[in-house]
């Protein structure tokens, strides 16, 4: 893993002691440099998500990855299930990018 998407995994960890966690970086799909962390979609479940709902979850995370949103995580694709919802989750695959260079 690279640094970035280390320190996303390290802190949702801690913040949320997930049930499941998957955190892709899917920056290679975009108009990016290669190696770039800029693109992720993290799939979570947490106890801490019952009773919540979608946006109160977001905005948990983004408070959690305060600091890497701001040096140059540019997109979070956050999927976040209690755990009665994740027994029955369908994970959406991501669609492709069609900004900047990749406009056909």
């Amino acid at each position: 893993m690279k640094p970035v998407e280390t320190s996303i995994v390290s802190k949702l960890q801690a913040t949320f002691e997930p049930l499941y966690l998957q955190v892709l970086n899917e920056s290679h799909m975009h108009s990016v440099p290669p190696g770039s962390e800029s693109h992720f979609k993290v799939v979570i479940s947490s106890n801490q998500f019952e009773g919540k709902r979608q946006v109160q979850r977001h905005q948990a995370i983004y408070a959690c990855l305060a600091d890497e949103l701001k040096q140059g995580v540019h997109a979070l694709a956050l999927h976040t299930y209690s755990p009665g919802e994740w027994v029955q989750a369908q994970v959406p695959d991501s669609p492709q990018c069609l900004g900047g260079s990749k406009h056909g």
